[in-house]
């Protein structure tokens, strides 16, 4: 058996066939892995099980090569059914049984490796299962036992067209037959119907999932992994904040850690290279690259663009939980060290004078629960007419922020942020994606000679 991906062929070498001799091809040679062995299902003595090929499938998963054996009954006792045992085939040292994915089944099975998942087909049922092995399992100090992600769910009905002259071509398609005999199945995600000539690339679908996972902490470590789960996962994110979905605070800040826990591993990857490319790293280690910032990464502008923006204009919200889900999301990025982006702030603040709680907005401002900088100065200036403690507030944010660095100050103006003494209008605040320079104007040195 050839894997093409990894370039690695596995040969049988016994009359069982159960113990295999790995080969790894590179640039025109050819060098020999450590053999291991494939662990055979227990058996009656008058009978001896043959390792088949059809039950041996290899695949690169999370970037790393694994051999894949279809065991149809389980070695213990106690358990009923078949397993998919995973053996990680390193490019150094001995293939080691890592994972054991529970099937609870029997019959003819199939397996694929879609976007780092294990999906194993049931020919029976007509159904198919997901298996990730990076989501926990359960450890019994050797192996790592894994249960399917979701329920089984059978593959997405696909209507074949009748070829033809345009008369007959008028005829409804005919469904194809899925999980059929004639199905040849390849490696990674190709499955074959030798008897209707027809090839396809299984994909996975995020967005079903989303409603078969209730478990949202869960089902964002499965969507993290995945390589198109940006808007799938910002979506989550509204449908959890929403009136009829609406997720505790324990529940929207463990997604918000986990969130920003992939955002914060970005920043540091990115800034080590940049450091390393300063410092002519990158001139000695040809293999030194820049990070690439997958579908996981979703930064602060994703998170206010296109969910939290529009999560502060629901006025079906009460007004405490719109803060409340602020608040939880800027101390989790203080809680991973991001620097919190004024706009952030800014809709805080929007948000608690549309409701009329300065005494907050004052908390939040005297305990430096809101970070000091010079738009959020600027914007407590607009803010004197309807709240006159505000003038003093915003100028000893400037007078501190003029002591730590000697800068011109600039001011964001929000215009039909107030429309009077008396009442707020809903102006929107400037997005991080537009150029906020373009608004800003320039305070005067005298001005702050004056004022300070």
């Amino acid at each position: 058996m050839y894997c093409p991906e990894s370039a690695v062929i596995l040969l049988s070498t016994t009359v069982l066939g159960n113990v295999l001799q790995p080969f790894y091809f590179r640039a025109g040679t050819m060098s020999k892995l450590p053999k291991f062995e494939i662990e055979l299902p227990a058996a009656p003595k008058s009978t001896k099980l043959n390792l088949s090929e059809r039950d041996i499938a290899m695949a690169t998963i999370y970037r790393q090569l694994y051999v894949l054996f279809l065991r149809h009954h389980s070695r213990t006792s106690n358990s009923t059914g078949a397993e998919v045992v995973l053996y990680h085939l390193p490019r150094e040292g001995a293939c080691k049984k890592m994972h054991i994915l529970k099937l609870n089944r029997t019959g003819k099975f199939a397996l694929n490796v879609v976007d780092n998942l294990v999906v194993v087909h049931h020919q029976d049922t007509e159904t198919s299962v997901i298996f990730d092995i990076k989501l926990r399992g359960e450890f019994d100090g050797t192996v790592t036992f894994h249960h399917p992600v979701l329920p089984a769910r059978s593959i997405q009905p696909y209507q074949i067209p009748i070829a033809g002259p345009a008369p007959v071509t008028s005829q409804s398609p005919v469904p194809c037959k899925l999980y059929s005999s004639s199905w040849i199945v390849f490696q990674p995600d190709i499955i074959i119907s030798a008897s209707q000539g027809y090839l396809w690339n299984l994909q996975v679908k995020l967005q079903p999932i989303v409603n078969l996972l209730p478990d949202k902490g869960r089902l964002m470590d499965f969507l993290l992994q995945r390589k198109e789960c940006k808007m799938v996962i910002l979506s989550v994110c509204s449908q959890m904040l929403s009136e009829s979905d609406r997720a505790t605070l324990p529940v929207i800040a463990t997604v918000f850690d986990k969130l920003n826990h992939e955002y914060k591993k970005y920043l540091d990857a990115e800034q080590s290279y940049t450091m390393a490319v300063e410092a002519g790293q990158s001139r000695s280690s040809p293999l030194l690259k820049r990070p690439v910032r997958t579908q996981a990464v979703i930064d602060q502008s994703d998170m206010y663009t296109h969910v939290l923006s529009a999560f502060t204009e629901k006025k079906e919200m009460p007004h405490k939980f719109v803060i409340a889900v602020l608040m939880e999301y800027i101390r989790s990025l203080n809680q991973f060290q991001i620097p919190v982006q004024h706009y952030l702030h800014e809709l805080v603040i929007k948000t608690l004078v549309q409701h009329n709680l300065f005494y907050m907005l004052h908390q939040f401002l005297q305990y430096h629960v809101l970070s000091d900088s010079k738009p959020l100065a600027c914007l407590l200036l607009s803010l004197e007419s309807f709240y006159p403690p505000a003038h003093q507030l915003s100028l000893d944010m400037l007078k501190m922020l003029q002591s730590r660095l000697k800068t011109t100050c600039f001011s964001i103006p929000y215009s039909g942020f107030l429309s009077s003494e008396t009442s707020v209008c809903e102006g929107t605040l400037i997005s991080h994606q537009e150029n906020t320079v373009k608004n800003m104007l320039l305070f005067s040195n005298k001005f702050l000679e004056t004022k300070l």
